[in-house]
């Protein structure tokens, strides 16, 4: 199983949210270059990041913080949050992203969820929010009408290979991760699941290992300290 230690960016500095609330929001670092450069010498070799003002509001906002942790490290880079239209992908792709996280556009345009699976195929994945049991749009502002299984569905009939799932109700709670979500999910779905929110201790990592997910992502759990990622990573490939 790969481990993806998160950036979250919020006005170009590295915070965490409290269950998706983003009025709920610590600041970890400023200087997110930094905080990648930490991961990467702890022995990462893949890196989650999330632009939250783009989740929200569909604007590029922190385009050149991103750029720079990307050229400052070699690790694999997916990157979500307000990516709506396939310039922006390219924008991204140009930059060295690997691999683009498609989230509210992926419920609100489907021609160009299609599209872009059609030109990009596995550097597409798809970000799933779940919230009260339907998938969450627009930063987890709002519902839509798709419950987690119908959505997961039309993903793997479109042709997405990836998915990361979140249960925001998990997120940065520090409370354990929704296991049954993911093990139902790897039952299901012969799609590559990653899985966010509330992955907090070793034991969670493990549980999630030996279910054969495809990745899990740790936020809060490494600002705080709770989980080393370096054991981590060694937990995930045992």
């Amino acid at each position: 199983m790969n481990i993806y230690p998160a950036i979250d960016l919020y006005e170009g500095a590295a915070v965490r949210l409290f269950k998706g609330d983003y009025k709920q929001m610590t600041i970890y670092d400023q200087n997110p270059v930094n905080t990648a450069k930490n991961f990467e010498a702890q022995g990462a070799s893949f890196l989650h990041i999330v632009d939250l003002e783009g989740a929200k509001n569909g604007i590029t906002t922190n385009f050149q913080v991103i750029k720079k942790i990307v050229e400052n490290v070699t690790l694999f880079t997916q990157l979500g949050g307000g990516i709506r239209d396939i310039e922006t992908i390219d924008k991204y792709f140009s930059i060295g992203v690997n691999r683009i996280i498609i989230g509210t556009a992926a419920i609100t345009d489907k021609s160009f969820l299609q599209e872009a699976v059609k030109r990009y195929g596995e550097r597409i994945a798809v970000g799933v929010d779940i919230k009260e049991e339907k998938a969450a749009i627009k930063g987890w502002t709002e519902l839509s009408d798709y419950s987690c299984e119908e959505f997961c569905q039309q993903m793997q009939d479109i042709g997405v290979q990836t998915i990361i799932c979140t249960d925001i109700s998990k997120d940065g709670t520090m409370k354990g991760t929704n296991l049954k979500l993911y093990s139902r999910l790897s039952q299901t779905y012969s799609i590559n699941v990653i899985a966010s929110g509330g992955v907090s201790s070793l034991e969670d990592i493990k549980a999630l290992s030996k279910m054969d997910i495809y990745g899990a992502i740790l936020g809060k759990a490494l600002y705080t300290g709770a989980v080393d990622l370096s054991t981590a990573i060694e937990a995930a490939s045992a």
